[in-house]
């Protein structure tokens, strides 16, 4: 019985630093340091936009399908993402840093990552594949102009 006791305030105490994880994202973006928001997911934004020209012109299918249905290819295209999203998720992690410490003198690491995970590498993977769509469809109308 203490075992399954255990394990539920494991959980509970897992939820609670969820719990708090969102509410602080969330009252993040009207707090100190909160250009971040808009600089972060645009920086991302534009290094997909950079890698998504690169696969239309190489002829790649979109980054995030690829991943999904490639299980052959999928290390070496997470390999591939992570070296076009470092850059942006590790000044996402710095900034929330300086942001923790200021705002409430504490650096929670798992807030650190989530928040450091929705502003740089999710945008990252969710528009890289559409850029890639887009450039192939530029790159195709300028070759039949050709």
């Amino acid at each position: 019985m203490g075992l399954c006791v255990r394990g539920r305030d494991r959980v509970s105490v897992v939820l609670d630093m969820v719990g708090r994880g969102w509410d602080n994202f969330l009252a993040r973006p009207s707090g100190s340091l909160n250009l971040r928001f808009i600089v972060q997911p645009t920086m991302a934004g534009l290094l997909a936009l950079r890698a998504g020209i690169q696969d239309a012109r190489e002829g790649r299918q979109g980054y995030l399908w690829a991943v999904l249905s490639n299980p052959e290819r999928r290390l070496q295209l997470l390999h591939e993402g992570w070296r076009g999203a470092r850059t942006p998720f590790i000044v996402a992690i710095v900034l929330d840093c300086i942001y923790q410490l200021v705002a409430v003198r504490f650096i929670y690491p798992l807030e650190l990552l989530f928040t450091a995970t929705l502003l740089a590498l999710i945008p990252y993977i969710l528009l890289r594949g559409p850029f890639n769509r887009i450039a192939r469809l530029f790159l195709h109308l300028r070759a039949r102009r050709r």
